[in-house]
């Protein structure tokens, strides 16, 4: 079974590199892990795919040894807990609504005595239990260790709550969704407003009482070292989108100066 990247990182009080996509690219995956990527976050919340092309991506992530840190359009149990036994090392939850909602995330997703996983065994996880050789023990004590749950922060009630969900035993990293904060931030009363800095501050602080890691979605390299500043460890910063359009507009511009110059 394989270990996470993301984890051990966390473990060692080290940031943690990742890059993001949310289409169906492979070689994107194995760009990444050259480049020393720990993890890729796969964004299927507005990205759609189907059962099997996430099967077939999570393949690849485990051929080039690379964490998939897995934001899902679902809070449904059966589904969570199917990508953890198709190969993911870790799931990303959007817009949590508080507390409740984390506690009750981590019942469905984490094995006994922190949450309620029903063991299978047959998956991916397991190498379809070769490497466990049906000992469902070793697959409990594995995915304890190195499978994750990371947790959004991108409500006024997870805002308001963001202590006690860092608290939350089987939690491991939050993320600061600035764009539906601040959207939200917004329609409060001026003087009730905060700004992402106060908010970052905040999150910082409960993490580093709890042992957790966090990190948001910067949108410029200043931006990045902003937020490590502020003491975030998770670095999300590789968007596909961004790069192939980044890329296009090299090579046109570059074909335009040859043919046109």
């Amino acid at each position: 079974m394989r270990n996470s990247k993301i984890l051990a990182k966390l473990r060692a009080g080290q940031p943690i590199r990742i890059a993001m996509m949310g289409h169906y690219l492979p070689p994107f995956i194995a760009f990444a892990a050259a480049k020393g990527y720990d993890g890729i976050w796969l964004d299927l919340e507005h990205r759609p795919m189907d059962a099997r092309e996430i099967q077939s991506l999570l393949a690849f992530f485990r051929q080039f040894d690379i964490d998939c840190m897995l934001r899902p359009p679902t809070t449904e149990r059966g589904q969570l807990v199917r990508y953890f036994e198709d190969g993911a090392s870790g799931l990303m939850m959007p817009h949590v609504s508080g507390v409740a909602m984390v506690r009750e995330l981590v019942r469905k997703v984490k094995f006994p005595p922190i949450g309620d996983r029903g063991v299978e065994g047959r998956g991916f996880e397991t190498n379809f239990a070769l490497a466990t050789g049906g000992d469902f023990n070793k697959l409990v004590e594995h995915a304890r260790q190195e499978t994750f749950l990371a947790v959004q922060i991108e409500t006024l009630t997870a805002l308001a709550e963001v202590e006690e969900i860092a608290a939350t035993p089987g939690l491991d990293m939050l993320f600061v969704g600035p764009s539906d904060l601040s959207l939200r931030i917004s329609q409060l009363p001026e003087n009730e407003r905060v700004s992402l800095d106060d908010v970052y501050r905040r999150v910082d602080a409960a993490c580093r009482a709890n042992g957790l890691a966090w990190g948001s979605m910067p949108r410029t390299i200043e931006q990045v070292k902003h937020l490590a500043s502020l003491g975030a460890r998770l670095h999300v910063w590789g968007n596909d989108q961004k790069i192939l359009m980044e890329g296009i507009t090299q090579t046109a511009a570059e074909l335009d100066s040859l043919l046109n110059g």
